[in-house]
């Protein structure tokens, strides 16, 4: 009882050490859609569940899985609207860094710039902290990139791992189901498998969104090459 005391103020810290307010944005997270994002040997994929609240949406005029630079590609779990404001500002990083260094923003560079954005606001008045985990997915120096940012701020590298409704279990099936060997092709059916874990009623390339990320840069799949996939699963 006594941490509801503090959980309308962001900025102030609960007895217990928490900001109630951070533990209540990462609730949002693990409400929302499930994500997954998989390493493999030559590149990453990422792909989410995208259920419309009616069939009447037009299935195609929004897009979870969204490109950031020519190798970047992120997707999220939790709101919505935090996501494309993060999708905005993440573009603007990585057009500014190719503005001054003439060069595309390395991964882990923009992983840190958007965690640090995320960071500020946990610890300014007056605002709320993005109700978002993100999962950024990237190819330089030659090599994968797997990276998860939380509302806290925090930023961790990722072999494998799952987020958002029913995460426990996408990451236990994932701990079983991991090889660094595995190609691309093994991993989108490994990520498609793991989705199916908490998946309600039938998959089809138009209630799930996959993004690949190779030496050839980042680009979403279309629902007909989603539909491929799940006929060969």
């Amino acid at each position: 009882m006594s941490s509801e005391r503090y959980s309308f103020s962001l900025t102030t810290f609960s007895p217990s050490g928490k900001l109630v307010q951070i533990e209540y944005a990462l609730a949002a997270v693990a409400s929302g859609a499930a994500s997954v994002g998989i390493k493999a040997s030559n590149g990453v994929v990422i792909a989410t569940e995208k259920k419309h609240k009616s069939i009447l949406v037009e299935e195609h005029s929004i897009f979870k899985v969204e490109q950031v630079s020519p190798h970047i590609g992120m997707v999220y779990s939790g709101m919505g609207p935090d996501f494309r404001l993060l999708v905005r500002k993440a573009r603007k990083m990585a057009e500014d860094y190719m503005y001054t260094y003439r060069e595309e923003i390395p991964t882990t560079r923009l992983v840190q710039k958007v965690a640090l954005l995320m960071q500020e606001y946990t610890q300014s008045g007056g605002v709320r902290p993005f109700g978002v985990s993100l999962l950024v997915c990237g190819w330089d120096e030659n090599r994968p990139y797997l990276f998860q940012c939380d509302p806290s701020g925090a930023y961790f590298a990722w072999k494998a791992t799952a987020m958002g409704k029913n995460y426990v279990n996408g990451k236990t099936f994932l701990e079983k189901r991991y090889s660094e060997e595995q190609e691309v092709d093994d991993a989108v059916h490994t990520a498609i498998l793991a989705l199916k874990e908490g998946f309600e009623g039938q998959m089809t390339g138009d209630n799930i969104e996959i993004g690949i990320c190779t030496a050839d840069g980042f680009r979403r799949l279309s629902p007909a090459e989603v539909r491929d996939y799940l006929a060969n699963v």
